[in-house]
């Protein structure tokens, strides 16, 4: 496969992509103001209070980190303090049915995490168009101040766009536009049967332009089973990334989850099928490239329960918590690592979380190893 240049979309095609994108946000535009005219067109007033649900709401997190990493025989390999994460975020309502959220982080410089706006019409139906998680995998999504152990699996960060072993994604989001909606509403329940997100992304990752012709689909499918606190899910990921030619970028997952009546349990298993560039040394003077593909692979499962304890003036909770989790980068080398962590999840306050977390790690082609965590976070 020859080479083409990155900057190979003619002038039609831009034409085209500029008109169909200005058309995308035309309807969505008009279809907000007809939304907000139906509200004005009420013969009510707005109270104070329905004003004050269009004033803009900061809030944010920050989180210190210590982490020690040692050998098998607990020598002490790294050991560093340092912040984590430092976000703040700006979110709001431009109407009744227009929602709108900014977030940045100022870990090491400030950068753009979140910025997008979503019209939800209905329950069943709602677009959100801008910049923030895609929505692939069950764990993904969650906040990282409210996970169990100190930060999101090994499985997750390499498949889901945070650390890809495509090279590529970070912050596990990408910029496009997408579909949800909540489906059958249960009577007498406060959760509906069927869940869905579906999304058209750049497949580039977050503050990054696309390098290729082609735009990543990305879908996740959730089933309440009539159980509180039961989600059944299944996504996949359907994309091309760019190193010198368009590579595979596909991945799946399902996975199960219970929460409810102070017990956690979820597990997840997630598959992907990743291509790699490769430059034909025989080929003299010409860039030449083909595609090989590895395949990766993991699993987890995570269980904890919450104790509750304090006061009615300030109510405290724990929560004792156990994950395993197996991930393969490439299923030809077997280059396998294995995890297995205990730790506590505290709050004390309501806006204070503590955490710490120990690993033991095996490693299929090196020595095992020890990890220690510990994660401190404020949110307000």
């Amino acid at each position: 496969m020859r080479l083409e240049n990155i900057e190979q979309t003619t002038k039609k095609e831009k034409i085209m992509i500029k008109k169909t994108a200005l058309f995308i946000g035309i309807l969505m535009i008009a279809f907000s103001f007809q939304l907000d005219a139906q509200e004005q067109s009420s013969p009510k007033n707005k109270t104070q209070n329905e004003t004050s649900t269009y004033m803009p709401k900061i809030s944010g997190f920050v989180q210190g980190l210590y982490q020690l990493n040692a050998d098998k025989d607990m020598n002490v390999e790294s050991n560093t303090l340092r912040m984590r994460r430092v976000r703040m975020s700006v979110d709001g309502n431009l109407g009744k049915h227009v929602s709108y959220k900014i977030q940045g982080d100022w870990v090491s410089s400030p950068i753009l995490v979140d910025a997008y706006i979503k019209i939800k019409a209905c329950p069943e139906f709602a677009v959100q168009v801008g910049q923030f998680k895609t929505p692939f995998t069950l764990e993904s999504p969650i906040n990282p101040v409210n996970l169990e152990i100190f930060d999101y699996g090994e499985t997750v960060k390499a498949l889901s766009g945070y650390d890809d072993v495509s090279g590529v994604g970070k912050q596990g989001r990408d910029i496009g536009v997408m579909a949800t909606g909540s489906l059958f509403k249960l009577e007498n329940q406060d959760f509906s049967l069927i869940g869905y997100s579906i999304g058209i992304f750049n497949g580039n990752g977050i503050n990054v332009v696309d390098n290729n012709n082609r735009k990543d689909v990305v879908g996740r499918l959730e089933f309440h089973p009539w159980i509180k606190g039961m989600t059944l899910t299944g996504s996949y990921y359907y994309g091309k990334h760019f190193n010198n030619i368009d590579l595979t970028r596909n991945r799946y997952s399902f996975g199960a989850q219970y929460d409810a009546n102070n017990f956690l349990f979820r597990a997840e298993y997630i598959g992907g099928e990743t291509g790699k560039a490769v430059q034909d040394q025989n080929v003299i003077n010409e860039d030449l490239y083909t595609e090989n593909l590895f395949n990766s692979n993991g699993y987890y499962a995570v269980a904890g329960y919450w104790i509750h304890f304090g006061n009615e003036d300030n109510p405290q909770k724990l929560m004792p918590v156990i994950r395993y989790e197996k991930f393969v980068k490439d299923m030809e080398v077997e280059n396998d690592a294995t995890y297995y962590t205990i730790g506590v999840n505290y709050w004390p306050w309501k806006n204070v979380n503590f955490k710490l977390d120990y690993s033991y790690i095996q490693h299929k082609n090196s020595d095992d190893s020890h990890r220690f965590a510990a994660i401190l976070s404020y949110k307000f």
